[in-house]
């Protein structure tokens, strides 16, 4: 992901200006980025695939839950399309000092994806222990914001790929924008994509009933490392269809960020970031079928050459609804 034209009229050369930066770094790790609303009349059209790696996970079953038990394992392999509605939101808000807060949040986006799955599975993904394979077609994004809503106009049938487990770990992103698609309805469908991602649950290979907790560690890399973990708890199973309760933590995996370019460091005072929702899912279904997670935290940056402080609130959510 890159920085938006808002975040580069930020001018640099200062302790001020690179605070700002780093903290629009540091809401994208957390699923919060700023984006431009309006798109610029240069902005070129392109139809280059971009492929997104995703950070393996590791599952741990802390309670087997009720008998009976079984594996829960997708089979989406007789499923007929899928019809969803995605909706991600995102707030930053951040303060330097005793400066004025400023907002760089990012409007609401809904994105309606056709999905079907493939047994046939690319070499590249295949390497990344993916058995399977999600084909997304994009449909009419809309946001509130009118303006994003205009440049995403000429995004809809753009495709997408998901590389996936049994388990239902995603181990890739491929996204192929539509011909014109511009710039910045590009950068917000990847964003909102990319946060189902890394809001996505994988089941354990362990047998597991009604009340099973299992936990799902991952790392997400941006600039920092992001410890994240997902605690997952089965509250009900009926037939194919089962509930989870989420739980979402994220701690930094060290106390110092070490900032692009050897623009130097930024100390990480405080850092906390939390989420909790409920997610349905259909085994036979490549998608969730309904549900939403919302997270949010407060983080404080310091600099270790001055008296500097940032102070940092962000806020996310993802929605899932059937269409």
């Amino acid at each position: 992901m890159k920085s938006t034209d808002r975040i580069r009229t930020v001018r640099s050369g200062t302790v001020r200006s690179g605070f700002l930066a780093a903290c629009c770094a540091v809401a994208l790790v957390a699923g919060c980025s700023s984006t431009d609303t309006d798109p610029a009349p240069e902005q070129a059209a392109s139809s280059n695939e971009v492929t997104i790696a995703v950070t393996p996970t590791t599952t741990t079953v802390v309670d087997p839950g009720a008998e009976p038990r079984r594996v829960l394992a997708l089979d989406t392999s007789d499923s007929d399309e899928q019809n969803v509605d995605l909706t991600t939101t995102s707030t930053v808000s951040q303060q330097i000092n005793n400066d004025a807060p400023q907002d760089f949040s990012s409007p609401e986006l809904t994105v309606p994806l056709s999905a079907s799955t493939s047994d046939t599975v690319p070499d590249d993904d295949a390497a990344t222990g993916a058995t399977r394979s999600v084909e997304l077609t994009i449909g009419a994004a809309t946001s509130p914001d009118e303006g994003l809503t205009d440049a995403l106009s000429a995004s809809e049938g753009s495709t997408a790929r998901l590389a996936t487990s049994d388990s239902g770990a995603i181990t890739a992103l491929h996204i192929t924008p539509a011909d014109a698609a511009l710039d910045t309805a590009r950068a917000a469908i990847e964003r909102s994509l990319n946060a189902a991602v890394y809001r996505s649950v994988d089941f354990p290979d362990a047998e597991v009933g009604v009340g099973a907790v299992w936990t799902v560690d991952q790392q997400v890399l941006s600039g920092i490392t992001l410890n994240q973990r997902t605690t997952v708890t089965l509250r009900a199973l009926d037939g194919d269809r089962a509930t989870l309760d989420i739980a979402i933590t994220q701690t930094p995996e060290s106390t110092t960020w070490n900032l692009p370019d050897d623009a130097g460091t930024l100390n990480i005072a405080t850092y906390t970031f939390t989420g909790s929702g409920t997610l349905e899912i259909d085994l036979t279904r490549p998608l969730p079928v309904g549900g939403s997670i919302t997270a949010g935290g407060e983080q404080m940056y310091t600099d270790p050459d001055s008296t500097t402080v940032l102070r940092q609130t962000v806020g996310d959510s993802i929605t899932w609804g059937a269409r």
